[in-house]
C-alpha cells in the first residue's frame, strides 16, 4: 500500500512539474513604459526640467492635446493602455520617441501606421534640415503584439531600438 501511495505523489508531483513548464502565451508579459522611458531618460540625460537639468542635458518634454494631433493625427483615439510621447524643445535635436501599449493587435497597428506616417513626412522634408531629415530616414516603427514604439534618434538610434525589442525577448 504505501509504495502505491509514494508512486501516486510521485506522480502527483511530476504532473504539477510539467504543468508548470508548459509555454507562454505570446504578448502575455506585461511591460512598464513609463519604467523603460524613466530609464532611457536616466541612461541618456534627458531631462523635462529647465531647472533641475545640468548641463549636457536634453531638455524633452511630453507631447499631448492639439501638438499630439498635430504630430500623429488620430492617435489620441487609438484605444490604448500606455501612451508615452516625448520630443525635445528644441526641433532641431531629432529625439522623439513614441511608446505604447494599444487595446488590441489591430489598435497597434493602426498605431504603427500613424507612427510611420510621421517617420515619412519628417524624413521627406517636414524636419526641414538636412542631417534631420536623415536621421528620421533611420526612424524605426516597432510592433510587438500590443506594443508599439517609433524611434528616432540622431544620437541612440540602435540603442533604444534594442532595449525596446528586448523587452519583448
Amino acid at each position: 500500500m504505501k509504495k502505491w501511495l509514494v508512486m501516486a505523489l510521485a506522480a502527483c508531483m511530476l504532473t504539477g512539474l510539467l504543468a508548470g513548464c508548459g509555454s507562454k502565451e505570446e504578448g502575455s508579459a506585461q511591460v512598464d513604459l513609463s519604467a523603460f522611458y524613466e530609464t532611457l531618460a536616466e541612461e541618456y540625460h534627458w531631462s523635462e526640467d529647465p531647472q533641475t537639468s545640468q548641463e549636457g542635458d536634453l531638455l524633452m518634454s511630453s507631447v499631448e492635446g492639439e501638438l499630439l494631433e498635430s504630430y500623429y493625427p488620430g492617435l489620441a483615439d487609438v484605444a490604448t493602455e500606455q501612451l508615452i510621447v516625448k520630443a525635445p524643445m528644441m526641433s532641431s535635436v531629432v529625439n522623439e520617441v513614441v511608446f505604447a501599449q494599444c487595446k488590441s493587435e489591430d489598435d497597434a497597428a493602426s498605431a504603427a501606421e500613424i507612427l510611420q506616417s510621421r517617420a515619412d513626412a519628417q524624413a521627406e522634408g517636414g524636419a526641414w534640415y538636412p542631417e534631420s531629415m536623415e536621421a528620421w530616414g533611420k526612424a524605426k516603427v516597432i510592433q510587438n503584439g500590443t506594443y508599439v514604439a517609433m524611434i528616432a534618434s540622431a544620437e541612440h538610434q540602435t540603442e533604444i531600438e534594442d532595449a525596446f525589442n528586448a523587452l519583448f525577448a
